[in-house]
C-alpha cells in the first residue's frame, strides 16, 4: 500500500476532527457567553449528538453498500454547508433557537454517515493497525489541542461565526483528501442483502462478542452520568469565573494529554490491550473533582492532561481491538453499533445536565461524574472477557 494512503487518511480525518473539536466548545461557550444559560447549552449538545447516535447504524449499512469513502465525502460536504449556515446564524444573531438546533442536527447526521467508515478504512491502509491508530489518535488530538483553544479565544472576542467558517474550510479539506485516498480491497456484504438483514447480521456479529457488548454497556452508564453532563456543566463553572478563553485552554489541555497517550500507544503494545486501556483511565475523576474544589486554571489544566493521556491510550486500544477482532465484511456495521451504544446515551446526559444541576446542584453533578468515572475502570477490569482479551499480532 502506498505510503501516501495513511498520510491522506490522517490528513482528511484530522481536518474533519478540527471542526468537530471546535464545534461543541464554540457552541457551549458562545451560548453561555450570550446569556442563554446552561439548559440551552445542554440541549444544543443533545441536538448535535442525538441524530448522530440514532442514525449511525444506517451509516454503517450505507457504508457497506456504497463504500465508506463515498459516504464520508457526502458527510463532509453536508457538514460544510451546515457550518456555513451556522456562521451566518451566529453573525446575525440567534433569534430562534430551533434554527440552531436544526443545523446542529444536520451536523450530527453528517457525522453519523462519516463515522463507520472512519474505522473500517484503517485496516485497509495499514499493516500495523495499532500503530496506525496511534498515529491517527495523535493527529486527532493535535487538532483537538488547537481546536478548543482557538474556538474559546474566538468566542471570547465575540467571533463564534469565525469558528464556523474555519470548520467549513476544514470539512472541505477533509473531502478533498478522501477523494485522493487510495484504498486496498474493500470487503463487501453478500449481494442482494436487504437493509434489515444487513442490520441483523451486524447486530449478531456485535452481540456474539461478549467483550464488545460488555464495554458498550459500561460506556452507556458512563455517558449518561459522567461524559454527557461534563461539558455543559464545566462551561457553566469555568466561563463565568475565568472566561471562554480559559474554557478553551482547558479543553486543549485534554488534547495535549491525548497526544501523549496516542504517542505512548504507538510504542507500547500490551498483550491485553483493553485491560491496559482501562487502567489508563484512572485519572478521569481529577478534572470534575478539581472543578468542585475550585482549583485554579493551571491545576485544572494539569488534571486535563492526565485525563487526556488515559483517553488517548484507551482510544487506541479500543479502536485496534475492534478493527482486528471483527471481520472486515461486517466491520462498518459492528462499528456503527458500538458507536451508537457508546455515544447514544451522551445526548441524554447532556440534556439532563441543566435539570440535574437545578435538582441537586452543580457540585453534586460533578461528584457523581467523578465517582462514575472511577467505577468505569473497576467495571471494565471486572468483566473477564474484557480483561483477558488478547492482542491480534500485526500483519507481516
Amino acid at each position: 500500500m502506498p505510503r501516501s494512503a495513511p498520510r491522506g487518511r490522517s490528513a482528511g480525518r484530522s481536518a474533519g476532527l478540527l471542526s468537530w473539536a471546535m464545534l461543541p466548545v464554540a457552541v457551549a461557550a458562545g451560548l453561555v457567553s450570550a446569556g442563554f444559560g446552561l439548559a440551552v447549552a445542554g440541549y444544543a449538545m443533545a441536538f448535535l449528538v442525538a441524530p448522530f447516535a440514532g442514525l449511525v447504524l444506517f451509516g454503517g449499512v450505507l457504508a457497506d453498500r456504497f463504500t465508506a469513502r463515498r459516504m464520508m465525502v457526502v458527510a463532509d460536504v453536508a457538514n460544510l454547508v451546515a457550518h456555513v449556515l451556522l456562521a451566518v446564524l451566529f453573525v446575525r444573531g440567534i433569534d430562534h433557537l430551533w434554527h440552531l438546533y436544526a443545523l446542529l442536527a444536520v451536523a450530527g447526521t453528517a457525522n453519523a454517515l462519516f463515522q463507520p467508515g472512519a474505522a473500517s478504512t484503517v485496516p485497509l491502509v495499514a499493516r500495523d493497525v495499532q500503530g496506525a491508530n496511534g498515529v491517527l489518535r495523535t493527529a486527532e488530538a493535535i487538532t483537538g489541542l488547537g481546536g478548543p483553544a482557538l474556538a474559546g479565544a474566538l468566542v471570547g472576542f465575540g467571533s463564534t461565526g469565525a469558528v464556523m467558517v474555519l470548520s467549513a474550510v476544514a470539512y472541505g479539506t477533509s473531502a478533498l483528501c478522501l477523494v485522493a485516498l487510495r484504498l486496498g480491497v474493500v470487503p463487501a456484504p453478500p449481494a442482494g442483502t436487504g437493509l434489515w438483514r444487513s442490520l441483523a447480521d451486524g447486530w449478531e456479529a456485535f452481540r456474539s462478542r461478549t467483550w464488545l457488548r460488555g464495554v458498550i454497556v459500561v460506556w452507556m452508564v458512563y455517558a449518561v452520568l459522567a461524559w454527557g453532563p461534563q461539558l455543559p456543566v464545566a462551561a457553566s463553572v469555568v466561563v463565568p469565573e475565568h472566561g471562554a478563553g480559559a474554557f478553551g485552554v482547558l479543553n486543549s489541555a485534554l488534547g495535549v494529554g491525548t497526544v501523549a497517550g496516542g504517542l505512548l500507544a504507538i510504542r507500547v503494545k500490551p498483550r491485553r490491550p483493553l485491560a491496559a486501556g482501562a487502567l489508563a483511565l484512572v485519572a478521569y475523576p481529577l478534572y470534575p473533582l478539581g472543578l468542585v474544589l475550585g482549583w485554579p486554571v493551571g491545576a485544572l489544566a494539569v488534571a486535563q492532561v492526565l485525563v487526556g493521556v488515559g483517553v488517548g491510550v484507551w482510544g487506541v486500544m479500543w479502536a485496534t481491538s475492534v478493527q482486528t477482532q471483527v471481520p472486515g465484511e461486517v466491520l462498518n456495521r459492528v462499528h456503527a453499533y458500538e458507536v451508537a451504544g457508546s455515544v447514544g446515551m451522551y445526548p441524554i446526559g447532556a440534556a439532563l445536565a441543566g435539570p440535574a444541576v437545578a435538582a441537586i446542584g452543580t457540585d453534586q453533578v460533578l461528584v457523581v461524574g467523578a465517582v462514575v468515572g472511577a467505577l468505569t475502570v473497576v467495571a471494565l477490569l471486572a468483566v473477564r472477557p474484557i480483561r483477558t482479551l488478547e492482542r491480534v499480532p500485526d500483519r507481516t
